[in-house]
């Protein structure tokens, strides 16, 4: 199985790799693979992380148990990796929990900080032009007793006209306070708030490796020159340098955007997304704190420029800071130059790095026996991290439609058809945040908005939620990454909710709603009165774990 080495998060953009291999056999077939060799002198920009997050989910199916699988990681010791973006989502809480690792020790050894969600500045303006923020926090919105509180809010129920987010979620204080997601004394991977990391790649990658390989994941350093193909158009194996000729029963290609499996060799086309999603390029720095004890935010700060985005993550001893831009709208020193404007005299001295990206998905993601995972299977623009969660997401559907017997066509049916509703539907989520902009300063904005960017899915959930709340029946699929509490988040946020002030009828609790209101205020006080300062934390997880417990509750805070 071939699995890649390549950059996909909320905060960083990936250029052409080609490094990392994988391979999965029965335990009666010698496990064997190769990585690729670096292609030509081109860099390889790529986020260490993904082949070993695959081999460690899928190893903890049954690697070394009777009946199981043997799996070969291969890497090429020659090819660098490039990391400067960090931020995950909350689905990596449940998939490091599931394959058992210890939260503290790899929040040590990763170097890894809480993320609590994204904060966005700038991205819609007052009428006066002064750049407007709102919170996506992962928290779920409180409920009255079953009865969603968004209706409400947008009639004016909540006291002093909060922000959405502030008025439904405790989690809005305690980002603003600097107060961490959870307590030393939180049991792992639990706490009164939902929360993400922000992490060091690098370090990940490192760390999942050793994990895997207690797991009876072999890792192996190798080059991969060519691939051979049986006559039916399957991978019949590859060539290494040192090796030779090796054989497995799947090949998993992870080689980047350069997809030397699935793309060149079985000719599967990427399905591109540039009309809708504009930006594809990003310029990165990393940014020393000025002191050791510089306050720790836990949230990705988004802020909205002319021609893109900047990303902006807190790590214990560094920010990761970029800008992902559209090379249509802005030339690469204006890039650099915008960039060095948001971070202020820190950057003066600091060498950026330059990355390219490629937006879309393969609608053939798993063919034969060769699956694509990574960029190799597509890759959408980094603004909610959904690069790391398509390689979770595909790591356990490989792990849970692997045939033991007869043939991989049903897996590779379901896989396609999981795999392309997953990433269509987040093409959807990913453009509303652009085309609810409400900028009229420069033609990126303003192109954005046009109907001719809007996929016809997206367009037809905004007409409907012209006259109503985003509704869990209005969304199609079981594979959508996003609910629509995410986009209820985005919508009001940026201002775009319906008039529902002639609603009352249809929504009659508006005493009741005010009630709910105020005790989520009083819950927001308790949270930021009990929650640890987040560097505090972080701190003492360096000498200390997590409960193994989970402690009192803070009365309602969550």
């Amino acid at each position: 199985m071939y699995a890649d080495q390549c950059v996909s998060e909320d905060d960083e953009a990936p250029a052409d790799a080609s490094r990392g291999a994988m391979t999965i056999t029965p335990p009666s077939v010698s496990a064997a693979a190769a990585s690729l060799a670096r292609h030509a002198n081109k860099p390889s920009d790529r986020s260490p992380s993904h082949d070993s997050v695959l081999a460690a989910a899928i190893a903890r199916g049954g690697t070394g148990r009777p009946g199981g699988v043997a799996i070969t990681l291969v890497e090429s010791p020659n090819v660098p990796s490039v990391g400067v973006g960090e931020g995950t989502l909350p689905s990596l809480r449940l998939t490091l929990a599931t394959l058992g690792v210890d939260e503290a020790e790899f929040m040590r050894d990763c170097d890894a900080t809480f993320k609590q969600g994204i904060h966005f500045s700038g991205w819609t303006h007052d009428a006066a032009g002064a750049p407007q923020e709102y919170f996506h926090p992962f928290n779920s919105p409180r409920q009255m007793g079953g009865i969603e509180l968004a209706p409400y809010w947008l009639m004016g129920c909540a006291e002093d006209a909060a922000p959405y987010a502030a008025a439904v979620t405790p989690q809005y204080d305690a980002y603003r306070m600097q107060r961490a997601p959870k307590r030393l004394a939180d049991a792992p991977f639990s706490g009164p708030l939902n929360y993400a990391y922000h992490l060091d790649v690098h370090k990940l990658a490192d760390f999942l490796k050793r994990y895997a390989a207690g797991l009876g994941v072999t890792h192996r350093l190798d080059h991969v020159r060519t691939v051979e193909q049986t006559p039916d158009g399957a991978i019949a194996a590859v060539t290494a340098e040192q090796a030779g000729r090796l054989e497995a029963d799947l090949y998993i290609d992870c080689t980047g955007f350069r997809a030397r499996l699935i793309g060149e060799a079985l000719g599967e086309d990427l399905k591109p997304v540039s009309d809708t999603l504009f930006c594809d390029r990003a310029v990165a720095l990393q940014v020393p704190y000025g002191t050791p004890d510089h306050p720790l935010r836990s949230v990705t700060v988004s802020t909205a420029h002319e021609a893109g985005w900047t990303w902006d993550i807190g790590l214990t001893g560094r920010r990761g800071v970029g800008y992902v831009y559209s090379s249509a709208h802005a030339g690469e020193d204006e890039a650099v130059a915008t960039l060095k404007r948001y971070i202020g005299p820190d950057a003066d001295t600091l060498e950026p790095r330059h990355l390219t990206m490629t937006t879309g998905y393969r609608p053939v993601q798993w063919k034969a026996n060769c699956v694509a995972v990574g960029l190799s299977a597509g890759f959408l623009e980094p603004l909610e991290s959904t690069g790391i969660l398509f390689i979770e997401a595909a790591a356990h559907l490989i792990a849970d439609l692997w045939p033991s017997t007869g043939s991989f066509a049903p897996a590779a049916r379901q896989f396609n058809r999981a795999m392309s509703a997953r990433m269509s539907a987040a093409v959807d989520f990913l453009k509303l945040h652009y085309c609810l902009n409400n900028r009229d300063d420069t033609a990126f904005w303003r192109d954005n908005r046009a109907a001719t960017g809007i996929p016809d899915s997206l367009a037809e959930k905004l007409e409907l939620w012209r006259y109503k709340l985003p509704g869990q029946y209005d969304l199609d699929t079981v594979h959508e990454s996003f609910r629509h509490i995410n986009y209820a988040y985005i919508l009001l946020g940026m201002g775009a909710g319906p008039d529902l002030r002639a609603e009352t009828a249809r929504h009659p609790h508006t005493l009741e709603a005010k009630r709910e209101f105020a005790r989520i205020r009083e819950a927001a006080r308790r949270a930021v009165d009990a929650l640890p300062d987040h560097r505090a934390l972080i701190e003492a997880i360096r000498t200390q774990g997590f409960a193994q417990t989970t402690p009192q509750s803070m009365g309602g805070a969550a």
